[in-house]
């Protein structure tokens, strides 16, 4: 589905980012302790430069508009997407120790992160966008 203007820019990134988790899984996969510290240290700096910017941007913009019309699945919605968004920043702090199943984890939530915004999110703004 061709994605409104508003949201090209947010979905071009989500692509961006279902990258760095494959990699990250992949590192995490390897048992190869100085790949994970390296790709643990690409996720840290990925996060400070571009995926917390991103997050900023859906809760300042894009989640308020959901909750606008009070619906309960759109506020469903909202909340589930508060949730990892929180939960991806603990683990973005967690990467510090440069653990094998911390990186895992963050890789599984970003990529999961991803689809559901792309599939569920996105899509219920999609038709409140005109």
């Amino acid at each position: 589905m061709q994605r409104h203007a508003f949201l090209q820019d947010l979905s071009r990134e989500h692509h961006t980012a279902l990258r760095l988790a494959l990699d990250a899984r992949r590192a995490a996969a390897s048992g190869d302790a100085a790949r994970i510290r390296g790709q643990a240290e690409v996720c840290r700096r990925c996060y400070a430069d571009e995926i917390d910017a991103h997050f900023r941007i859906e809760e300042s913009e894009l989640l308020p508009r959901l909750l606008a019309d009070g619906d309960a699945a759109r506020t469903a919605l909202v909340e589930r997407t508060q949730r990892e968004h929180a939960e991806l920043r603990t683990l973005v702090a967690q990467l510090a120790q440069a653990d094998a199943a911390i990186l895992a984890r963050f890789a599984d939530l970003l990529a999961a992160h991803v689809r559901f915004e792309e599939r569920e999110l996105f899509e219920a703004l999609q038709t409140g966008l005109s």
